[in-house]
C-alpha cells in the first residue's frame, strides 16, 4: 500500500514539474510605427480639452477604442471613446478633456512626465492596452499646467469675475469687474487684455488694488467690439475668455482668465452684433 502511494505522490508531482507556465501578459507596448504627440486647437480651450495627435507610418491599421491623458500634473479621467480606425497617416486628431491640474498653494509647480493609455488593435474584438511616452517635458502640457495653477494662486486670496451691472453707453457697454476676498494679501490688478471679439478699455491702469484689510473691490470696465466682419462672429471659439492680470503682495504677476456668465455672454453678443450692423 505505501508503494501505491509514493508512486502516485511521485506521479503528481512530476505531473506539476511538467506543466506550462502561464502565459506572460499582453505587451503595452505600442506598435511599430504608431506614436502620438499632444496639441491643443483654439476651440479647444474652453473646453478643457486637447488632441491627441496620433502618427502612423505604417501601412497596416490600428484601431483605437479608447484614449486616456495620464499624469500627476492633472487628475485622470476615466478612458474616453475613440473608435477610430488610424491609417498611414502624420497626423489623425483624437480629440479628449483633461482634468484640472493639481495646483499647490505655495507655487508653480513643475510639470510631471506623462502618458496615453489607450486600448487598440487591427479591430474592436482584438485590443490590448498600450502605453504612449509622451517626451517630457512637454511644452503643451507645461503651459496648460503653469497657466491653471497661477489662476489657482491668485484665485486662493481674491475672486474676480463681471458685476452684475451693464448698460450700453451710446456704442460701448460698461459695468465693472468685481473682486472679493477669499485669502490673505494685497491683491494688485494690473491689467485686463480684450479677446477676439472685444476691446476693453479699463478706466485706468493698474486697475485697482484691493488692500489687505479690503473684502471687496469694484472696477470700471469698457467694452468695444474688437471685429465686425461675419467670419468674426462665426468662429467665436475665445470671445469670452478675458485674461486679467494680477499679483499677490507685489509679487510675481498671474492671469487670471475671467468668464462673463452666461446671460451677459448672450447680451454682450447682441450688443456687438447690433452696434456692427450685423444684427
Amino acid at each position: 500500500m505505501k508503494r501505491i502511494t509514493l508512486c502516485l505522490v511521485t506521479t503528481v508531482l512530476l505531473a506539476g514539474c511538467g506543466a506550462s507556465e502561464p502565459p506572460a501578459p499582453p505587451s503595452t507596448d505600442p506598435p511599430a510605427g504608431v506614436s502620438v504627440s499632444l496639441a491643443q486647437w483654439r476651440s479647444d480651450e474652453p473646453a478643457h480639452a486637447l488632441q491627441v495627435a496620433v502618427r502612423n507610418i505604417t501601412d497596416t491599421p490600428v484601431y483605437f477604442s479608447d484614449v486616456q491623458l495620464v499624469t500627476p500634473s492633472f487628475k485622470t479621467l476615466p478612458p474616453q471613446e475613440a473608435d477610430a480606425v488610424i491609417k498611414r497617416t502624420e497626423r489623425t486628431d483624437l480629440r479628449i478633456t483633461y482634468g484640472a491640474a493639481n495646483c499647490s498653494p505655495t507655487g508653480l509647480p513643475e510639470v510631471r512626465p506623462a502618458t496615453v493609455v489607450a486600448n487598440l488593435g487591427p479591430g474592436p474584438g482584438q485590443l490590448r492596452k498600450v502605453v504612449f511616452t509622451v517626451p517630457h517635458p512637454d511644452p503643451l502640457l507645461a503651459r496648460l499646467l503653469r497657466d491653471e495653477c497661477s489662476e489657482f494662486l491668485i484665485k486662493q486670496a481674491a475672486g474676480i469675475e463681471f458685476g452684475p451691472r451693464w448698460e450700453q453707453v451710446g456704442k460701448a457697454m460698461k459695468g465693472e469687474l468685481v473682486v472679493t476676498r477669499r485669502g490673505a494679501g494685497t491683491v494688485s490688478l494690473n491689467d485686463m487684455d480684450g479677446t477676439t471679439h472685444y476691446i476693453v478699455t479699463p478706466e485706468r491702469r493698474p486697475l485697482g488694488v484691493l488692500e489687505a484689510g479690503r473684502q471687496r473691490l469694484e472696477v470700471p470696465i469698457t467694452l468695444t467690439p474688437g471685429r465686425c466682419d461675419p467670419h468674426a462672429f462665426a468662429e467665436a471659439k475665445k470671445a469670452f475668455l478675458f485674461p486679467v492680470r494680477a499679483a499677490i503682495d507685489g509679487g510675481q504677476e498671474r492671469v487670471v482668465i475671467v468668464v462673463p456668465p452666461k446671460p451677459l455672454q448672450d447680451r454682450l453678443f447682441a450688443y456687438a452684433l447690433k452696434v456692427c450692423g450685423l444684427g
